[in-house]
């Protein structure tokens, strides 16, 4: 037993009082004389043998009825026995912010049923000045302690994260943090979440230190139905105007019970254009596809809706269509071909942005500002060439090297062991017809040729193309088009970040007639189609950033993000072209701010250069629960970490009272005071 207010135990000085009353009467005595006083000496004893027992009690009462109430205002405590005082660590609360907690129960918000109960439990801890406060956020006021004023306040401020956090790394956070104040341990960590199972991790490897207390109060809501796109993509690298389009999407139900037809609506520009309907067994995916045209060039801000009661904060997904995008092929030759093959595919098509130079009589500058680099009758790679060629590479370009008639073997061997080519060998022989070899049939299931041939189209096609291939190599790469002497004709290998393409012939006539036939086009298409930097269609807030390819992005420049209701300049960094783009927390934003899902513009001196759609984490649409009785299960062996039956439980402070908190007996004093107060006034008007 402790007092917290012991100062107030002097107040047992004043029992000397009623003891000093009992002790001296200070009424003087009146003598009565009578002539017979035989029998009232016999009536004498006996009165004054009750008077005294009843002088007794009251004495006892009075002296019991003080000691009480000294005691009451001396705040007596218990101190919980699985507490360790020495030393004291501190009270660490973690409040599960994200999404998942705007599910209902009983009319009222998940995350509002939790600090409600947070505030009550702050008010009994309201002496401490040990307190800790963590959210999803991960912020910068999380490393400090304080007290239960302040920790009020911020709750006040605290809104939906887009972030989840594992339950592994939220306690080491709070370990963290706790050893900065408190290296010896002995700390309280009060964890208030619905314990989603898609977002908490593994619960069975979460280690709690033997010094600390761990305390888990489910906020579970009582629906689990729930619907969401999971991802959607379109079946052609590029939307093209004016033309049919087809976009796939792959929803979700994580509830258990299955849905039938349910209405899904294609948006662009805030047009609803095209519908859909999709059939869900319970907890599976589904697909449903939209057939949709666009009239223009450009951007179009899309999303995908549906009605789905009552979790309704992933009801819509947004994406991103950049429609014909402008795809920069740059083509540089030291021998071209005199029907000038690779003019005619690129410069006819308003979707590549075409350029040729002759390589005695370029700005290597020019490299880093396209796509695709198509390297036509080369000789030799070497000089500012071969350094701007390996810096866009670096960068994530693609290249294309066509041999010339003239090779310099130890030039081009030199540029491409560095991408695991080797043992490059050049024939310097003179092409003849009879020495041409016949090219095999493109692979079906080849990545490269998706979308190229109808479904069984390509083991239909009547001939194929002969070359007499100028070089042969070793090395890894993926063989796009072989010889059918079982040498590559055409080879993609990764290269840095980027993609180096080798063509073993030139486009001459002298080495075949692979320039006139019909895989010539849709090859060179699907390379330049697949070295287009595209932006994806859409973000997860639970990537933390954001990645786009700025080709002619200014030097320390400031972008903003900016939609409808928000304007903000999140953390950036350019190196290179590409832009990353660091997404705030829910704390970094001012008050009265959210950043919620919707398309985003990416601005610089008022000039919108990208869009962007962000839309919630997928794996916070999955509204299934660990229920209390599961916790205690996968816990039973871990005696530092205690599971509540629920946050709702009228006897839920108790329980925390109870388990690990001092239990303060002061009300227990006031009653028995008031009850020997009482006996007092019983015993002075019955008792003789």
């Amino acid at each position: 037993m402790q007092f917290l207010n012991p100062n107030m135990l002097w107040g047992l000085l004043a029992l000397a009082i009623p003891l000093l009353v009992h002790l001296f009467n200070f009424r003087k005595t009146k003598r009565v004389y009578f002539s017979n006083v035989s029998l009232l000496k016999q009536v004498d004893t006996k009165v004054s043998s009750a008077r005294k027992l009843k002088h007794f009690l009251l004495l006892l009462t009075r002296m019991l009825f003080i000691t009480a109430l000294v005691i009451a205002f001396a705040q007596p405590v218990k101190k919980a026995l699985s507490f360790s005082d020495t030393p004291k660590g501190i009270n660490g609360i973690y409040l599960d912010n994200s999404q998942s907690m705007q599910n209902m129960r009983d009319g009222k918000r998940l995350l509002d049923l939790a600090i409600i109960k947070i505030d009550e439990l702050l008010t009994l801890l309201n002496r401490s000045s040990n307190l800790q406060l963590t959210t999803n956020d991960f912020d910068g006021a999380d490393q400090w302690v304080s007290g239960a004023t302040a920790l009020k306040d911020r709750l006040t401020t605290v809104r939906y994260s887009e972030t989840e956090r594992e339950l592994q790394q939220v306690y080491q956070r709070e370990r963290s943090i706790a050893q900065k104040h408190n290296p010896s341990g002995g700390n309280h960590f009060f964890w208030f979440s619905d314990f989603q199972k898609s977002t908490v991790g593994d619960l069975s490897t979460l280690k709690v230190d033997s010094l600390d207390r761990l305390h888990l109060i489910p906020v579970a809501g009582k629906l689990t139905q729930n619907v969401f796109v999971d991802t959607l993509w379109l079946d052609v690298p590029f939307v093209r105007e004016m033309q049919n389009n087809v976009m796939t999407v792959r929803v979700f139900n994580s509830g258990n019970q299955a849905v039938e037809k349910l209405p899904l609506k294609l948006y662009l520009d805030d047009i609803q254009i095209s519908t859909s309907s999709v059939d869900l067994e319970p907890n599976a995916y589904g697909t449903a596809s939209f057939n949709f045209t666009v009239s223009a060039r450009g951007i179009h801000k899309g999303r995908i809706s549906f009605d789905d009661e009552p979790i309704t904060f992933d009801n819509d997904y947004y994406f991103v269509l950049d429609a014909s995008p402008s795809l920069r092929v740059l083509h540089l030759y030291s021998q071209r071909s005199p029907q000038n093959y690779v003019s005619k595919i690129f410069s006819n098509d308003s979707l590549f942005h075409y350029r040729s130079y002759s390589l005695d009589n370029y700005n290597p500058g020019e490299i880093q500002n396209a796509d695709l680099v198509v390297l036509e009758g080369i000789t030799a790679i070497e000089g500012e060439t071969k350094s701007s060629l390996v810096a866009f590479l670096q960068q994530g370009g693609h290249v294309a090297l066509i041999p010339g008639n003239q090779v310099s073997q130890v030039s081009l061997q030199n540029f491409l062991a560095d991408y695991g080519l080797r043992n490059l060998q050049v024939d310097a022989h003179v092409p003849k017809v009879e020495g041409q070899i016949e090219l095999n049939a493109p692979e079906r299931q080849s990545p490269f040729f998706a979308d190229v041939f109808e479904k069984g189209g390509a083991p239909r096609l009547m001939s194929l193309p002969k070359v007499y291939p100028k070089m042969n190599w070793e090395g890894v790469g993926e063989k796009i088009l072989n010889l059918k002497s079982g040498k590559s004709f055409l080879t993609r290998t990764r290269a840095a970040n980027g993609q180096l393409y080798l063509f073993a012939a030139p486009l001459l006539k002298e080495y075949g007639n692979f320039a006139e036939h019909a895989l010539f086009v849709p090859t060179f298409i699907r390379m330049a189609y697949l070295s287009g930097k595209t932006e994806r269609l859409a973000y997860n807030f639970s990537e933390g950033f954001v990645r786009l390819n700025l080709p002619e992005a200014p030097k320390n420049a400031v972008y903003k993000l900016r939609n409808k209701e928000l304007e903000m300049i999140p953390t950036q960094s350019l190196r290179g072209n590409i832009l990353t783009l660091t997404l705030p927390k829910s704390s970094d934003l001012q008050e009265n701010q959210s950043m919620g899902a919707g398309i985003y513009e990416l601005e610089i001196n008022g000039k919108v250069e990208k869009s962007i759609a962000l839309n919630h984490s997928r794996t916070e649409s999955k509204m299934d629960y660990y229920s209390a009785n599961e916790l205690k299960n996968i816990f039973k062996d871990h005696p530092q970490i205690m599971v509540y039956d629920d946050v709702d439980d009228s006897d839920f402070i108790e329980d925390f009272r109870s388990a690990g908190l001092d239990k303060a007996y002061w009300k227990y004093f006031i009653v028995l005071a008031l009850f020997f107060l009482l006996a007092e006034i019983l015993i002075y008007r019955f008792m003789p």
